[in-house]
């Protein structure tokens, strides 16, 4: 994947370290509040998630590097064992369905050794070289079970990704998309 200097984040600053501790607090606290309490869990995500709208359902286990960097939009459902590595954006439209065990993932490496080590810089607290890129899905999208969402992709309006399809691209509004990599197989 191609991407831009201004695309690299440092992941183990002593700020991104904190922040990441209190999303592992807040996720444990709502894994363990009881289901039937939606005032309770509601808060809980409020305090979680950088936004969401009415009527927001996020089963558990639920995981995320930051949560702040994550807005939901209304009427959205997120099923059980979902992991959202958010170290940029993830943006999340109404009228969304996601299955159980989608991953979406905003952070990826460099493919080539010499661009995704570092060992020769001190002024780092890590070995390697993160990227990152925002992910969006559009409103009225279902994602099927078992999916992967890459770093920097879009899902358009109303699409469907069937299940344990992995996307490396956009995909457009109005499609039905498959497979890995995931390509449009119908338009409507």
């Amino acid at each position: 994947m191609y991407y831009e200097q201004s695309d690299l984040i440092e992941t183990a600053g002593q700020e991104k370290l904190d922040l990441i501790a209190h999303a592992r607090k807040l996720t444990g606290e709502y894994y363990f509040s009881d289901y039937r309490d939606t005032e309770g869990r509601n808060a809980i995500l409020r305090k979680l998630l950088g936004g969401m709208g009415e009527n927001v359902a996020i089963d558990t286990p639920f995981h995320c590097n930051y949560g702040k960097n994550i807005f939901l939009g209304s009427h959205v459902i997120i099923n059980m064992n979902c992991t959202f590595v958010d170290d940029r954006e993830i943006v999340v439209g109404s009228g969304v369905l996601i299955a159980s065990n989608v991953q979406i993932y905003t952070a990826g490496h460099p493919v080539m050794p010499q661009e995704r080590l570092n060992f020769e810089n001190k002024e780092t607290k890590t070995f390697f070289r993160t990227f990152a890129r925002p992910v969006r899905i559009e409103d009225n999208v279902w994602i099927g079970g078992g999916c992967i969402l890459l770093p920097g992709v879009t899902i358009g309006k109303n699409s469907v990704i069937g299940a344990g399809s992995v996307v490396t691209r956009s995909i457009p509004a109005d499609s039905v998309a498959v497979g890995s990599p995931c390509r449009v197989i119908r338009r409507f």
